[in-house]
C-alpha cells in the first residue's frame, strides 16, 4: 500500500512539471543548439544545456500552478490538475519548484556558462513574477509579454553553443516570440467561458472574439516576413527559404479561414496547425543550416 502511495505521489509531483510544455521548450532548446554549434554538436554541451534548461522550465512549471491553484479549481480544462485537486501539498510544490530552479542555475552556471544561465534566469522571472504573479489576473497583455519566457529557449542553446547573442538569436527570439500569441488565443477561444469564470481576462474574454480574431490575423501576417529572417542573417540556406514560404502561406489560409469563420472547430484547426507549422519551420532550419 506504501508503494502505491509513493508511486502515486511521484506521478502527481511530475504532472506539476507540466511535462508536455517541458518537452516542447527542450525541443526548441535543441533547435538553437544545433543552430548555434552550425551542425557541431558537443554532447556533453547539449546534454547539461538540456537538463538545465529542462529544470528551470519545471521549476517554473511547478511555481506557476502554486500560484495558479484557485484559478485551475474552477476551470473544466485545469482542474484535474495535482493541486487544484488536492492530490498535493501547496507547500511542497512550493519547495520542489524553488529546488528545480535552483539546480538549473547550479546546472547551467557550473556546466554551460553564464550568459545561458541568466537567459534561463530571465525566461523563468518573466513566466513565474511577471506574467503568473501579476499580468496574468490583471491584463490581456499577458499573453503577449509572458511571451518572451516562451521565445527565449532557442536563444538559450543558440548562446550556450555558439558563446554570443547575435542577429541569429534575434531572428530565433522573435519568431517565437510573434509565433505564441495566436497560437494561445485559438485555444483561449475553445476555453473563453473557462477563463471568464476563472476571472482571466484573455483576450477572447476582454475584448471578445472579432477582437481576437483581427489581432490573430495581424500577428500571421507579421509572422511571414519575421520567419524569414534567419534566412536574412544567414543563418539557413534557400531551402529553408522557399518551405518558409510555402508553410506560410497555408499558415495564412488556415488564419483566414478561422478569421472568416464561427465555427469554432476553426479556432482548434489553428491551434494544432500552428504547432505543426513551428515544427517543420524549426526542423527545416536544421536540415539546411548554414554550416
Amino acid at each position: 500500500m506504501r508503494e502505491r502511495a509513493e508511486a502515486f505521489s511521484l506521478r502527481e509531483y511530475l504532472l506539476l512539471t507540466k511535462p508536455g510544455i517541458v518537452s516542447l521548450v527542450l525541443i526548441t532548446t535543441l533547435g538553437g543548439l544545433y543552430l548555434g554549434a552550425r551542425g557541431e554538436l558537443e554532447p556533453g554541451l547539449v546534454f547539461w544545456t538540456l537538463l538545465g534548461t529542462g529544470l528551470g522550465a519545471a521549476g517554473s512549471a511547478v511555481l506557476n500552478m502554486v500560484l495558479d491553484r484557485d484559478i485551475d479549481a474552477v476551470m473544466s480544462r485545469t482542474a484535474h490538475r495535482p493541486l487544484a485537486r488536492g492530490t498535493a501539498e501547496v507547500k511542497k510544490a512550493l519547495l520542489f519548484g524553488l529546488t528545480l530552479q535552483a539546480l538549473s542555475m547550479a546546472v547551467l552556471l557550473y556546466f554551460v556558462g553564464v550568459l545561458p544561465a541568466l537567459l534561463v534566469g530571465l525566461a523563468s522571472f518573466t513566466y513565474t513574477v511577471i506574467y503568473s504573479s501579476y499580468l496574468k489576473r490583471r491584463s490581456w497583455l499577458a499573453t503577449e509579454i509572458g511571451g518572451v519566457s516562451g521565445a527565449l529557449p532557442p536563444v538559450v542553446g543558440y548562446a550556450a553553443a555558439s558563446g554570443t547573442l547575435d542577429a541569429n538569436a534575434l531572428a530565433l527570439f522573435l519568431l517565437m516570440l510573434v509565433w505564441q500569441p495566436p497560437h494561445f488565443w485559438a485555444l483561449a477561444i475553445k476555453y473563453r467561458d473557462d477563463y471568464a469564470r476563472a476571472g482571466v481576462p484573455v483576450l477572447p474574454v476582454s475584448k471578445g472574439i472579432e477582437a481576437t480574431k483581427r489581432r490573430t490575423l495581424l500577428y500571421a501576417l507579421v509572422t511571414v516576413p519575421v520567419s524569414l529572417l534567419p534566412y536574412a542573417t544567414g543563418l539557413v540556406g534557400e531551402v529553408y527559404l522557399f518551405v518558409a514560404l510555402a508553410l506560410n502561406a497555408l499558415y495564412l489560409a488556415v488564419t483566414l479561414q478561422f478569421y472568416f469563420s464561427d465555427d469554432e472547430r476553426k479556432a482548434v484547426k489553428l491551434f494544432f496547425f500552428s504547432v505543426l507549422y513551428l515544427a517543420l519551420l524549426f526542423g527545416t532550419m536544421t536540415f539546411d543550416a548554414v554550416r
